[in-house]
């Protein structure tokens, strides 16, 4: 028996435009979340046409189709993912297998890529793949178990209903960041600071895992339901709390020679999406840590990815480089009830940016008074002059047994209730 797909309908209504329109063959993304027993899907994306295709857009191209996903997965809070790919096209179902196939682990490859967060026991490894015929309609599903190279096609069920996630909980916390990443000496700028930032983000996420979630003000066993997932058609909202103990350091841990540092600190806004099919405080926990590791990670990409902090001769001419970085703004998703999906917004950006990034990546039509962006404030950089001779001096004066690169990066204020990195280099003084 193979898994069961529950389809939002609004999705049959989606893909069934996109036949109307259809101009050579479309492909595009399937957003839900998957339980051991069975999958939700509530989202369907088409992928953004490629101007710089050489064919113009008449072949699937994968590598732009797993970049959109890869966009796509940026922007979907805790509980909700990309499920597998759907292709539009009069070939028969059989013909386009082979595409299929190469889309979905190409796909779920990027996206895992950027994951820092440890898969679970019980997370399900089946991507969904769906043929579209536009002119008699007909589906044909199938999923592949990505965890294996070899997998074969499997038959699955897809069958639509209506409010698959009206009744849908989403459990929401804040939390304090506070990240100090040490930099090596005569590092290749660039590079070297991605990787230093994700082993640390990766040892941060680790904490994160390990941290104790109170839901409502309380420890709950892992079985235990939640009974706001079990009220049907109310919209459900649980507040969440992570305490976190941080790692025992030892002298051997943190005595090091270093070019510099990076510091992340402020707070962030997440939240995660629970199915109502008696949800436990088990999955609940899971989701919304999956989404804290996952929204501080994406931030910081996106932060290297800036041109600003690309440019290896800001390391010359700058002791300390500070930079805001994006804040989290959700928009709702209409047609799903409680459902929201979300974007970064950066200090130098206006509202109208995010919802044509909107439309773009997800195919929404959302209006700027759409945009919830209260969760978090705007990340104010504090400038803070710091001559050399003071940071020379702060730097005799460190206790041997922290971190070496502490006191410098104090030298920077930033704003906290926002999300901000300072880049502080050593080697310069």
């Amino acid at each position: 028996m193979g898994r069961s797909y529950i389809v939002e309908d609004d999705v049959e209504g989606y893909l069934s435009r996109l036949c109307s329109q259809l101009a050579g063959p479309v492909t595009g993304l399937l957003i839900g979340q998957s339980t051991v027993q069975r999958d939700f899907v509530v989202m369907a994306t088409r992928t953004p046409q490629n101007n710089e295709s050489a064919d113009g857009g008449k072949s699937v191209d994968k590598e732009w189709v797993s970049e959109h996903a890869r966009q796509v997965s940026r922007m979907l809070p805790g509980g909700l993912s990309v499920l597998g790919v759907f292709i539009i096209s009069e070939s028969d179902a059989k013909d386009t297998l082979t595409t299929l196939r190469q889309l979905v682990f190409s796909v779920e490859n990027l996206i895992s890529s950027e994951r820092l967060w440890t898969p679970a026991d019980d997370d399900v490894t089946d991507c969904v793949t769906l043929h579209v015929n536009p002119k008699t309609r007909k589906t044909v599903c199938r999923t592949f178990d990505i965890k294996d190279p070899k997998s074969v096609a499997k038959p699955a069920d897809w069958k639509y209903q209506s409010g698959v996630c009206s009744s849908w909980a989403m459990v929401s916390c804040c939390l304090s960041v506070d990240l100090m990443v040490p930099l090596p000496e005569n590092m290749a700028f660039t590079r070297n600071m991605d990787d230093c930032l994700k082993e640390e983000l990766k040892v941060w996420a680790q904490q994160i895992e390990r941290g104790v979630c109170l839901i409502d003000g309380k420890k709950l066993p892992e079985d235990a339901e939640l009974k706001a997932g079990q009220k049907k058609n109310v919209r459900q909202t649980i507040s969440a709390q992570l305490l976190i103990t941080p790692d025992m350091q030892t002298a051997a841990d943190v005595v090091q020679r270093c070019g510099g540092c990076v510091s992340v600190s402020g707070a962030i806004h997440s939240r995660a999406f629970l199915h109502s099919n008696k949800p436990k405080a088990k999955l609940a926990e899971k989701l919304l840590k999956r989404d804290i590791v996952s929204t501080v990670a994406t931030r910081v990409q996106m932060l290297l990815e800036e041109p600003q902090t690309q440019n290896e001769e800001n390391k010359g001419r700058k002791q300390t480089e500070q930079f805001c970085l994006p804040r989290r703004v959700f928009c709702a998703v209409k047609s799903t009830g409680p459902l929201s999906v979300c974007d970064y917004q950066f200090s130098d950006e206006g509202l109208s940016e995010m919802t044509d990034r909107f439309k773009e990546m997800l195919d929404m039509d959302a209006a700027e008074e759409d945009l919830d962006a209260t969760q978090e404030m705007i990340a104010e950089v504090i400038e803070s002059e710091v001559t050399e001779e003071e940071s020379a001096e702060e730097n005799e004066m460190l206790d041997p047994w922290r971190n070496n690169y502490i006191g410098v990066a104090m030298a920077t204020a930033v704003a906290l209730l926002a999300l901000a990195a300072s880049i502080v280099y050593l080697s310069d003084v």
